[in-house]
């Protein structure tokens, strides 16, 4: 039974789990989730709390979260696991994916959704502070990352989280030179994760803010 996979190319989240089934090489139907599939919508309505995606369905099995995806995919493929097998290993990537998720796609989310808001109705003093937050986090994600990748020596779910949230980060508020801008420009060449890009150049006209030409 095919798995299949509920999101949009250019959403960042999807783009974990899209990262993670490239690095596997686990095959998967892709579900698109837009106003032109409301049967994909509907389910996904279904599959998740709040119908946010990604989500994955293998048979019987529903699976929602992008964290929990990835680790879910650890199950197929012959590739190194996005899990690390160290426990203290497992548990840095695991921090880290938290990390970029939470202190990173978060405050782009927050500083899009403003751009999204109705002209009048958007507040400057909450770009600030998602642009406020984004810095300490370029600041720690700074001291903490080498030149190899986000927790160590191995590409895991720490990359993937990593992936899209400088890819969008950078767009927003750029990231200064330095560590982190070096590993976002090793993580965006990395063949998983240059292949989601590709895939989403497409709708790039939807960034509300500018797409700029050079990623």
């Amino acid at each position: 039974m095919t798995i299949k996979i509920y999101g949009h190319p250019f959403a960042s989240f999807a783009w974990k789990a899209f990262i993670a089934a490239y690095e596997r090489d686990v095959p998967f139907e892709f579900c698109m989730v837009d106003p032109d599939h409301p049967e994909n919508s509907a389910r996904m309505a279904e599959l998740s709390p709040t119908g946010q995606f990604p989500a994955l369905v293998d048979g019987d099995r529903h699976v929602t979260q992008s964290n929990s995806v990835i680790e879910y995919l650890d199950r197929f493929g012959d590739a190194p696991p996005m899990i690390p097998g160290d426990r203290d290993a497992a548990l840095d990537a695991r921090m880290l994916a938290c990390v970029f998720d939470s202190y990173v796609s978060v405050p782009v989310q927050h500083i899009v959704g403003e751009a999204l808001r109705p002209e009048g109705q958007q507040d400057e003093s909450r770009v600030a502070e998602a642009k406020a937050r984004l810095d300490k986090s370029y600041a720690w994600l700074s001291s903490r990352i080498g030149d190899g990748w986000a927790s160590g020596e191995s590409f895991s779910i720490a990359d993937c989280a990593a992936a899209p949230a400088l890819f969008y980060a950078d767009w927003v508020h750029p990231i200064p030179p330095g560590a982190l801008k070096a590993y976002r420009t090793r993580v965006l060449e990395h063949p998983s994760v240059a292949r989601v890009v590709d895939e989403a150049r497409p709708y790039r006209s939807f960034f509300p803010l500018g797409a700029p030409d050079r990623d």
